[in-house]
């Protein structure tokens, strides 16, 4: 795991080009290695259902999110109703909206652009919002932008590469095999959410969703994700608020 980026004084005022270099240097990481493997199952279900490998690269590049691209694939091929899919979408997309609420602070430059931030915002899954939260706070605010514009391209620019692949070799890649690796995802998320817990609320919330999520999982209507995080993290932050105030 790469450690937080040494600030050089001489680096702070220079050209963010070099900034934007660092967050490529520290996109290339274990987290970059789970995501090549896990679009790499991603493009051999591509190739396994007849999906366009064109319209699949453009998923990863504007949603980049494993979840919502396998529900985008599955509706289409399954010819569910647009509407209908895009609702199921952005139901599924919602987990990443507090993400973007913690970490944008430490995305702003010195100076607010309203359009910097927005496509600052667009990087944010879990990959950004954990490395974010990590190395941002070590940056000077001229290079928080360019770092994690450098940071994001990088990673999604590595999980085109494995859609790519994936598509190619489908081919050798077994069905379990390929549904395996799109398991590797969520697994490499836990183990980072649990090296950078730092409080207790972290630590609780992290349990109520490995306990809500098996309670959750035959809801109807998909939102059994949704309410087990929600519920797991609202339930975490009341009791870590109470643990607080008796110290």
């Amino acid at each position: 795991m790469t450690a937080p980026p040494v600030v050089d004084p001489h680096m702070v005022h220079h050209a963010p080009a070099r900034w934007f270099l660092q967050g490529a240097w520290h996109a290339v990481s274990v987290p970059a290695l789970v995501l090549f493997a896990s679009y790499l199952g991603f493009g051999a279900v591509l190739q396994s259902v007849g999906f366009p490998i064109g319209a699949g690269l453009a998923s990863t590049f504007l949603i980049w999110a494993l979840p919502a691209q396998l529900i985008l694939i599955g509706g289409l091929v399954a010819g569910t109703a647009l509407p209908a899919l895009a609702l199921a979408i952005t139901l599924s997309s919602i987990r990443l909206l507090p993400m973007v609420v913690s970490v944008a602070p430490y995305m702003r430059g010195p100076r607010r652009s309203l359009l910097r931030e927005l496509v600052c915002a667009h990087y944010v899954a879990m990959t950004v919002w954990l490395e974010g939260l990590r190395l941002l706070p070590h940056l000077p605010g001229e290079a928080r932008v360019p770092f994690v514009l450098g940071l994001g391209n990088t990673l999604i620019g590595i999980s085109m590469l494995g859609t790519l692949t994936g598509f190619h070799v489908a081919g050798e890649v077994p069905v379990p095999l390929a549904a395996g690796l799109l398991l590797l995802t969520p697994l490499s998320f836990t183990v980072l959410m649990v090296r950078n817990a730092a409080h207790a609320t972290d630590w609780l919330a992290l349990a109520a969703g490995l306990v809500l999520t098996p309670l959750t999982l035959h809801l109807q209507g998909g939102l059994d994700l949704m309410i087990a995080g929600i519920g797991g993290g609202t339930l975490a932050f009341a009791v870590g608020r109470m643990l607080e105030r008796r110290r």
